[in-house]
């Protein structure tokens, strides 16, 4: 069973003949292929629809280039988008898609949080030291790495101090992530990755934490509407039995990060905020053309190799991710009641068959996905005590 019926590319593109100046909100996932049966595509959908009730647009489905459609039109991506993507789409800032926009393409990954691991290595076009630099005292120790030997390198230098986690750029969900010990197992997982992938958006090699718990700390901006928010991830298993993205519990605030700092918050939750302002505020700085309506961060806190108590940011992502149900969800709730300045969302990915999601739930999806198996994908909107 899923939420809604999936509907085919052709029966959702949009004509808009006799709705000229009338707004449209559609799906965009050119690379990925569409298959409407898929669980990220119906959750992509159902996203995009909500979207478009919170702007007062019509709903288009899937994008479609040979479609006529009016001025207004505003993209839901399922990948952070290149510049000249964007702007051949339209795309002029923010208010045009819920997603980011990046100048050159490891900009939109995880490797432009880590510094080279020395001053001759081999960089992509657009690269920028003086980001890692300014983000150095917000994330945990590390290098990125864009050809075998410096990624062989840099492992080398961090293993000294303890284990590593080698993660690809590309890899979502903390699939495709592998922790080293030695050298020998460092050059056969750098050597797993993708040649091409290495050159244009590279990989990270990071020291590995224990007993980790991962904050998501965002910002998303649809209709005039702001929504800031901190909160934790679960893991899960996976029909395969890996530990994946289980879910995000989410305290969201209206408007920007001062309005959730002034909630009442742990330490270790304010101190996690602070660290994602500092490399929002980088990006934006040191990487112009880079602009985004959406923005999470992903912080790690646990312990390092030798028990010390370590914190910092793991990554960016500013495109469609596993907590936008959540963040859409929170916005709902801000434009239905204007007195409304705090709200707790959760949403939760459950692998296999599993107990039916509570009433008050909005199910995404509940099914048999042809890549993970079967999967449900619901969620649930609380109230919050702190109403300041």
């Amino acid at each position: 069973m899923r939420a809604t019926d999936s509907p085919s590319r052709s029966s959702v593109a949009l004509s808009t003949a006799g709705n000229a100046g009338v707004g449209v909100v559609v799906s965009y996932a050119p690379q990925d292929g569409f298959n409407p049966e898929s669980h990220e595509c119906v959750t992509r959908m159902q996203i995009a629809e909500q979207l478009a009730a919170l702007k007062g647009y019509e709903f288009g489905g899937e994008y479609d280039q040979t479609a006529r459609y009016p001025e207004a039109l505003y993209y839901v991506p399922s990948r952070t988008l290149l510049g000249s993507e964007g702007a051949r789409l339209g795309i002029r800032d923010e208010d045009d898609l819920f997603g980011g926009v990046v100048p050159y393409p490891f900009v939109g990954t995880k490797t432009i949080t880590h510094p080279l691991p020395y001053g001759n290595a081999h960089t992509p076009e657009g690269w920028c030291s003086h980001f890692a630099a300014a983000v150095e005292d917000a994330v945990l120790g590390g290098h990125a790495a864009f050809t075998l030997e410096d990624a062989e390198r840099a492992g080398a230098k961090l293993l000294e101090r303890g284990c590593v986690r080698v993660k690809p750029a590309l890899a979502l969900g903390g699939r495709g992530q592998v922790v080293v010990r030695a050298i020998s197992e460092l050059g056969a997982a750098v050597r797993e990755i993708d040649a091409i992938e290495l050159v244009s958006c590279g990989v990270v090699l990071e020291q590995n934490l224990e007993e980790v718990k991962t904050y998501s700390v965002g910002q998303v901006r649809v209709a005039k509407l702001i929504a800031t928010y901190v909160g934790t991830q679960s893991l899960t298993t996976d029909n395969q039995g890996a530990q994946v993205y289980g879910g995000s519990d989410l305290i969201v605030a209206r408007g920007d990060f001062e309005a959730l700092l002034a909630l009442d918050l742990g330490c270790e939750s304010r101190r996690v905020v602070q660290q994602a302002r500092i490399y929002d505020r980088a990006a934006h700085e040191h990487f112009p053309g880079f602009f985004a309506s959406r923005r999470n961060y992903d912080i790690a806190h646990g312990r390092d190799s030798n028990g010390r108590a370590c914190c910092g940011v793991l990554e960016q992502s500013w495109r469609l991710g596993g907590a936008s149900s959540a963040e859409v969800a929170a916005l709902e709730v801000f434009r239905a009641d204007a007195e409304a300045q705090v709200v707790r969302v959760r949403c939760v990915e459950v692998y296999g068959h599993c107990e039916r999601p509570p009433p008050e739930a909005r199910v995404y999806f509940c099914g048999a996905d042809e890549k993970v198996g079967f999967i449900t994908k619901f969620t649930i909107v609380e109230p919050h005590a702190d109403t300041r």
